[in-house]
């Protein structure tokens, strides 16, 4: 189990739409950093092997 406490709704409510924005844009910043490290894995490590 998690220690962690229960998310609050009451929270997104009161945040901006400047806000939210700015909060999407960072977490979608992070899903493609990790999905180009990962692409850029895969494109090295064949070419490895193969040589």
């Amino acid at each position: 189990m998690t220690d962690k406490p229960p998310a609050k709704s009451g929270a997104d409510k009161t945040m901006t739409r400047e806000e939210r924005l700015a909060a999407a844009l960072r977490e979608n910043l992070r899903r493609r950093k990790v999905q180009s490290r990962e692409r850029g894995d895969a494109t090295d490590a064949p070419a490895a092997e193969t040589e």
